[in-house]
């Protein structure tokens, strides 16, 4: 099985894995390996299920109570 050996890490960084891994009683290898394992296997970003549904979402929405323009002019009275 590979090793990796990570150098330089913060002590607070370290501190919040001990902390961790303790509370999941597990070594602080097993939880540097449950931690890279979460962001690396994470789920892939559907980009159009999420326009669909911002879409679907838009659509019931409706109108908006005020226009980009008029968004933009109140930005730009409220600053000096």
């Amino acid at each position: 099985m590979p090793n990796i050996t990570v150098k330089n890490i913060p002590e607070d960084l370290y501190e919040q894995l001990r902390q961790s891994a303790g509370a999941n009683h597990r070594s602080i290898n097993s939880e540097i390996i449950v931690c890279i394992e979460r962001e690396v296997r994470s789920q892939k970003v559907d980009v159009e299920t999420i326009l669909t549904n911002a879409r679907k979402l838009r659509e019931r929405i409706g109108k908006l109570p005020i226009t980009d323009e008029e968004l933009t002019d109140a930005k730009r009275a409220g600053r000096p």
